[in-house]
Parts: structure tokens; C-alpha cells; sequence
């Protein structure tokens, strides 16, 4: 077993190491420089560094490359032997005793839709980085600072193409969510369908405010976990960026993670080795006790977890967007157009749905190419995780590449080869599927055929290392109309399968009730009598008023809604006939986990630009200007009200970061029709000119890109430096253009001393920009502590600041009389 496997397996808690970049910078790391590359020439000052750690009692060292990436890297750097050659300085310093733990950041790109690259393609460059920390001698490989799922997903992906080492994965949260939207507990689902060895959390927070993050993920985190936080927030000193943490309070806090089941802890920005000493002192002799947690089939998207069986709600998984018996959705997938199928995805999550199955096979429609793009342009439009149903297992892989969680497949059959080629494909991407208890063509009527076909299959499955808790099975409703015991066959196959094996059931509702009157009122029956025996999730329309009533109230009956909240809630009011509640009850306090509400077709220009409705705005801003209506008036009567209410959601936590760039994205097409029809009418000064940029030796820029992204549809004139930029040129840009006001940004701790470079250049210079900060490590403090004018947090704060900043500086002759 590699030893990696084997600490993780032991009852001892493992202290790995603390950061690096202090200690590189006292060993001659200039500021700015990569760390990687001064490895590269510099190899004693990192092994002396990994020694370090050692000496301070760390059981593992981290490689030298978080930013070992082709993405972070000069163009023509070897990636592969960069990371080979930090991976093999490690293992000599570590020698036999101590883990080498392979380091990988994230790329500062996105996954499409909300970037230019696919999953494949950063698979691609994660591979690039493993094959060589692998090669060095790794042990492990663990991703850090990560904030979004699909990138996280493609690091894990990743290794598991290039190598069989260990996986660990962190991602990085605000508060309870990632930039992206994410939470602890998708975050903790989705790894878990990965098969990642360790989960964890590091950066942006102190241990206290990672307390909230671990409990959140620990109903389900069956896996060992880490805790890798900061000492503390970072606040700027004498020009230089302190952490307030000492080694003992720092250990004193980070060693109650022991006592929720944390197997690793260590130190993030601002650790030493001395905390890693005291860290280590705090736990020496504590034992590991692996949390108890509960392991069930859980679907996900980026922002949103269902999870499947056991006590949580029936899961209803919406059959509608399936163009069977839709000429409508037919005809538009045959054209290969996606706005009806879009329209009945929102309608079923605004009635409820937990999880949309989505189906596009129709005569004349290459599902291998359409699904991956309804898969995108669902991404962005609902947050309910999906369900990929095809007989296409091209156009199921190709879904799968597109989704950045994990999503449900539909189906597994006993048909020759197809477990055998679809197990390891849903594997490899951590998708549940549906296993269906078919095999040739004899329909198996009775409960004991289908029992004996899934028990098949599911040894099968278990025997290509296929984990138990992907598995769901489809319990068959045939038509009781023909076969009058086919509702009593789905009865004893939902209960055995759920108290011989402990594995969830889901069936097709209607196909119950075909060839009777009054189906619905068959279907909700049965659907009754189904979930008495223990049925997990239903294929169903969930816009049917009796559907929810009856999972609703059998939801009560089944102990499955504490004090009847649920119901209560929904149908308070109720009266017979009158329909009742909006939701079912899969979305339902037991299944959310946060993130955006469907968005329906949008009525208004304002509508359009909160929903991120791109494909409609175009039509709906010609029709409004043929209507007479002035450009003006749209800009400034429905498309601005509408990104201000965006941007109100995004700080409300409705919006995450999808659903702001899908609104921006909307917002900016808007603007770019309307621009020449108010330069040509004259409509006024712009909003103002600002200069943008990431300070110099720091080449991250996501966050400000965003940035620009909004100011810009907001009607700022922005230049965009980009990255790594230096004071002189920041300024020398703002007097040229008669900047009003200069953003700045840094992630790094070691950057953002830059920043008070910039604004003593500006005074110096005399000019009259104000400049406001902002990034991951930036505070309000930080901010006043270097003479910065304003601060924000995020985009949408960034936009609410500029617009005071530029009133300031078009206001006042010099900063003393502002």
C-alpha cells in the first residue's frame, strides 16, 4: 500500500507543513518572482525550507508548486520537469519518514460556460503538473485554494488519468460558499463521488472561521478531512503584511478541529514552523477517530447538493424536458435551437423539481452534440443537478465533460457490455446512475426476476470498483392495466432493495396508469403506496397540484418531515381542490443547499438581464427600439435597474458568481447594441475612465477581470493593464488618460504591499485618481492603513465604489479638499 494510504488509514492525526513563501523570501526569493521558478535555481533554499517543517515536527512537506501551471509559468516552461524537479527536492529532504504531498493551485481560468476552456482541455494541464510531481516522487497530490467545483473536479480527474496516488482537495470558502457558489456540503457530496482520498478546507480564513465549514460538510464526509488555516487575517505593519496569530493561540484553536474528526491540520498564509511546533505539541498523543457519517447517493451541481434515500425527501426528478410526444422541443432540437427545452427546465424547478432529467433523443438530433450544450446552457439557467438520459453513450459522455458536478445517468442495463463500458465512465466522473433491471428483451414481470437482474448487475458493478453509494435502482413500474400485479412487483422490489442491500429505488410514475381514466389519480396513489415502501425518488411531472399534495403528506406519514415543517409551510392554507403547495417536497430543507432560483422566460428587458437571458435580449431590445423607445430610456429604465438588482442577489448570496457573469455577459450585449445610438444622440458624459490592473509580481487576475467585466457594463471607460503590473506604468496610464479613479487588485500576502507603492507614486505625480483596492487578502484596514481611498470586497461593491470614487475626483481640485 502506498504509504500515503497507509497514514491515512492510521489512528494518528498527521501534521503537515505551514507556508513557504516567507520562509523562500528570507532564503533571497525576490518579491514577485515565482516561487517555482526560483526552485529551479535556487534548490537549497526550498530543501532547507522542507527541513524546516520536518524539524518543526511536520509528517508531510508540500512540493514547491502551487503555481506550477502552464497558465502561471513563462510560455516554453517544461511543466512536467519544473515538477518533477520541486517533487524530487522534497523527497530528498524527506527522505523515508515523511510524506511528499505534490501541491497544485488553481489555474486563474475558467470551465465553460462561464470561461473559454473545457474540462478536457484543464484536465489536460493539471495532467501536465501530476505526471511530473508523480515522477519527483510524490506520495500525494493535493489541490489548494480551489473555488470552483469543475476546476476541482478536473485536478481530480486529472490524477486519476496520470497516476494512483492519493487525492486530497481543498477548496477555499466565504463564509459558507465558494466564489463560484459552492458549499461545504456539495463540495463534500462531490468529492465524495470523485473518490477522493482526503477532503479539505485552506486559506482566506482563520480556524475559527473554518468551525462553521467542517460542521457543515460532517453529515457526510466519510473520507478523512484536513483544516489548513491562516494565522489569522493579514494587516499591514510598517509596510509589511503581518498575520496576528501567534504560534500558540494558533495552535490552540486549529487543535479543536480534533474533536470534530479532522485526520490532517497544518498552516496556511502566516504559519512558521514554530506554528507547526506548537501545532504539533497541541495534538501529540491525541488519537484519530474517523467522524461517523452517513454515505448516500447524492446528485450535484455546482451550488446545489440532492441527496437520495435513507431519510431524506423523495427526490422528484422532472421528466418533462424529453422531446417524446413534444412536437414543439422536437422540432427545435432537430434545428438544433434549446429555448424550449430551456423554458420547461425552469418551469419544473419553479414547481418543485430536486432534479431535472434531461433527454434529447429524437429522429434527426446528434445527441452527442446537442446534450453537452443544453448540459451548458442549463448550467447557467438552474441550479437543480441533472439527470443525462440517453441510449447514447457518446452524447453521455460528452454530457458528462460539460457538467461540473455530478450529475445522475439514466440508465445502466443489463444489456452485453454496457456496464462494463458505462461503470467506469460514471466512476471516473463520480456520476450516480440508475441501474435498470433489464436484460434482453423478456420484460421481467415479477419482483423476483428484477431482484435477480439487479443483484447481477450490482456485483458486476462492485467488481469493476464501481462504490456502492452510486448505485440507484429503477424498481420498473409496468402498466397495471395489462399486468395487474406489476404495482405489487415495484412494492417488494423498493422494499428489498432498500432493507436487503440499502440501496435507493426510483421508478417512472406514469407508465403505471397507461390505458386507465384517471391517471393522475392512479399515479399519486401509487406513488403513495410506493414511498410506504420506501421509495427514494420518482421520474414524474412535478407541475402535477396532486403529485405534491400526496408526496407532501406521505412524507409526513413517513416520519421524513420533523414537526410536519414542511407541509405546514406549503399548505396551511389549503382547501380541497385548490392545489396547495409550490414546491415537492425533494426541494425541501432536507435536499437544498443553497444557490440561485430557476429563472422562467424573461417579460421584461430588466427581466432579461436578472435571468442572464442572452439568447432572448437581442430580439426584445429591436423590438422595444422599433416600438420608438429611446435608447436612453432602455439603458437607463430596464437594463441598468436590472444589474443593480443583480448585483443586490449576488450580495444577498441568491447570486454566486455564474449567475452574476451570465447577467453581466446579458447585461453587455445590451450595452454594446445600444452605445452608438447614444454616442450618435449625444447622451452625456460617460460614467468615467478608470485604470485597472494587478499589482506588480502578483499574476492572478480573475477577480479583477470580473471587475472590469461589471464596471464596464455599467458604462465606465476602463483600461485594463493586466497582470503583474508595476506602480510606474499604473500611474504614468492614469495621467495620460485623465483617469478619474485607478483599481488595484492582489491575492497574494507578499503582493499587496505593492499596492502602497501605487498610491505614493499617485501623489507623488500629482494625480488626481483616487484608487480603491480590493482582493482575496485585502482588507477594509489594509485599505486606510496605505492611503487608498476605497476598498470592496467583490465585483459588485467594486461598482458601488467607483461610482463614489469618480464623483470625488470630478468634485474636488486635489485630495486635501475632498
Amino acid at each position: 500500500m502506498n504509504r500515503a494510504r497507509r497514514a491515512l488509514a492510521s489512528g494518528e492525526i498527521l501534521i503537515f507543513d505551514g507556508a513557504t513563501g516567507t520562509l523562500l523570501q528570507q532564503r533571497g526569493l525576490p518579491p514577485g518572482q515565482s516561487p517555482e521558478l526560483f526552485g529551479l535555481t535556487h534548490p537549497e533554499a526550498v530543501r532547507t525550507s522542507h527541513l524546516d517543517y520536518i524539524r518543526a515536527g511536520a509528517r508531510a512537506v508540500t512540493s514547491n508548486t502551487f503555481g506550477g501551471s502552464r497558465f502561471k509559468l513563462p510560455p516554453g516552461t517544461d511543466v512536467t520537469a519544473l515538477n518533477r524537479r520541486m517533487a524530487e527536492i522534497a523527497r530528498e529532504a524527506a527522505g523515508d519518514d515523511v510524506l511528499v504531498v505534490g501541491s497544485i493551485g488553481p489555474t486563474g481560468k475558467f470551465v465553460q460556460p462561464m470561461g473559454e476552456l473545457t474540462l478536457r482541455e484543464l484536465v489536460d494541464v493539471f495532467a501536465e503538473q501530476v505526471r511530473g510531481l508523480a515522477q519527483g516522487g510524490a506520495d500525494m497530490i493535493i489541490a489548494e485554494t480551489h473555488f470552483d467545483l469543475a476546476e476541482a473536479k478536473a485536478m481530480v480527474l486529472a490524477c486519476h488519468q496520470v497516476c494512483d496516488l492519493p487525492v486530497a482537495v481543498c477548496m477555499t470558502f466565504e463564509g459558507l460558499a465558494s466564489l463560484t457558489g459552492t458549499t461545504p456540503l456539495v463540495f463534500a457530496d462531490t468529492m465524495r463521488n470523485l473518490g477522493v482520498d482526503l477532503l479539505g478546507v485552506n486559506c482566506g480564513l482563520g480556524p475559527a472561521g473554518m468551525m462553521d465549514v467542517v460542521r457543515d460538510w460532517l453529515a457526510r464526509a466519510s473520507m478523512p478531512f484536513l483544516v489548513k488555516p491562516n494565522a489569522g487575517l493579514p494587516r499591514l505593519e510598517n509596510g509589511r503584511t503581518v498575520f496576528p496569530m501567534g504560534p500558540e493561540e494558533f495552535a490552540a484553536e486549529t487543535a479543536g478541529f480534533v474533536d470534530l474528526g479532522a485526520k490532517v491540520l497544518c498552516g496556511c498564509c502566516g504559519t512558521t514552523p514554530a506554528h507547526i511546533a506548537a501545532l504539533a505539541r497541541a495534538v501529540s498523543g491525541r488519537p484519530w477517530r474517523r467522524p461517523e457519517a452517513e454515505n448516500p447517493l447524492a446528485v450535484t451541481s455546482r451550488s446545489r447538493t440532492v441527496a437520495v434515500g435513507g431519510a431524506h425527501p423523495l427526490a422528484v426528478i422532472g421528466e418533462r424536458v424529453n422531446p417524446t410526444g413534444k412536437p414543439v422541443l422536437t422540432a427545435e432540437l432537430q434545428a438544433g435551437e434549446l429555448s424550449e427545452a430551456l423554458r420547461l427546465a425552469s418551469e419544473q424547478v419553479e414547481s418543485g423539481a430536486a432534479i431535472l432529467d434531461v433527454n434529447v433523443g429524437a429522429p434527426m438530433v446528434v445527441e452527442a452534440e446537442i446534450l453537452p450544450r443544453l448540459v451548458q446552457s442549463l448550467i447557467g439557467r438552474v441550479d437543480a443537478p441533472l439527470c443525462l438520459d440517453s441510449n447514447d453513450i457518446a452524447a453521455l459522455t460528452a454530457g458528462l465533460w460539460a457538467y461540473p458536478g455530478s450529475a445522475l445517468v439514466n440508465s445502466i442495463s443489463g444489456e452485453p457490455g454496457r456496464m462494463e463500458l458505462l461503470g467506469p465512465l460514471c466512476k471516473h466522473h463520480g456520476a450516480p446512475f440508475i441501474l435498470l433491471p433489464l436484460e434482453g428483451r423478456k420484460l421481467p414481470v415479477t419482483a423476483a426476476e428484477r431482484l435477480g437482474i439487479v443483484e447481477r448487475l450490482v456485483d458486476k458493478a462492485l467488481g469493476l470498483g464501481i462504490p456502492k453509494h452510486l448505485i440507484m435502482v429503477d424498481a420498473l413500474a409496468l402498466t397495471v392495466s395489462s399486468k395487474s400485479e406489476a404495482a405489487l412487483a415495484c412494492f417488494e422490489t423498493i422494499r428489498h432493495c432498500r432493507e436487503a442491500w440499502g440501496l435507493p429505488t426510483c421508478l417512472g410514475l406514469s407508465n403505471i396508469s397507461f390505458g386507465l381514466p384517471a391517471r393522475e389519480l392512479v399515479n399519486s396513489t401509487f406513488l403513495a403506496m410506493c414511498m410506504g415502501s420506501g421509495l427514494a425518488a420518482v421520474i414524474a411531472n412535478p407541475n402535477s397540484a396532486r403529485l405534491r399534495e400526496t408526496a407532501f403528506a406521505a412524507e409526513v406519514l413517513r416520519a421524513r418531515d420533523p414537526q410536519a415543517g414542511r407541509f405546514i409551510a406549503s399548505y396551511a392554507g389549503w382547501r380541497s381542490g385548490n392545489g396547495g403547495g409550490a414546491a415537492v417536497p425533494g426541494q425541501g430543507a432536507g435536499n437544498a443547499a443553497g444557490g440561485a432560483p430557476a429563472r422562467g422566460p424573461a417579460a421584461t428587458l430588466r427581466q432579461a438581464v436578472i435571468q442572464g437571458d442572452k439568447a432572448g435580449l437581442p430580439a426584445m431590445i429591436e423590438a422595444a427600439l422599433a416600438s420608438g423607445r429611446a435608447a436612453s430610456e432602455i439603458l437607463n429604465g430596464e437594463l441598468i435597474p436590472g444589474i443593480l438588482e443583480v448585483g443586490q442577489k449576488y450580495e444577498r448570496k441568491e447570486y454566486f458568481l455564474p449567475q452574476l457573469l451570465l447577467s453581466a455577459e446579458t447585461m453587455r450585449l445590451g450595452f454594446d447594441r445600444l452605445r452608438p445610438l447614444l454616442a450618435d444622440a449625444s447622451e452625456g458624459e460617460g460614467a468615467g475612465r478608470i485604470v485597472m490592473a494587478t499589482v506588480e509580481g502578483d499574476i492572478h487576475d480573475i477577480g479583477k477581470n470580473i471587475v472590469c467585466l461589471m464596471l464596464a457594463n455599467h458604462g465606465y471607460e476602463v483600461v485594463d493593464l493586466g497582470k503583474d503590473v508595476p506602480a510606474e506604468r499604473i500611474v504614468g496610464e492614469a495621467l495620460d488618460i485623465d483617469a478619474d479613479v485607478i483599481g488595484l487588485s492582489a491575492l497574494m500576502t507578499t503582493t499587496m504591499v505593492r499596492m502602497a507603492d501605487t498610491v505614493r507614486l499617485r501623489d507623488e505625480k500629482g494625480c488626481r485618481a483616487r484608487i480603491m483596492v480590493g482582493g482575496a487578502v485585502v482588507t477594509d484596514a489594509f485599505a486606510a492603513s496605505i492611503g487608498a481611498d476605497g476598498y470592496s470586497p467583490d465585483a459588485v461593491g467594486a461598482v458601488r465604489e467607483a461610482a463614489r470614487l469618480v464623483g470625488a475626483a470630478r468634485g474636488c481640485q486635489s485630495l486635501e479638499t475632498c
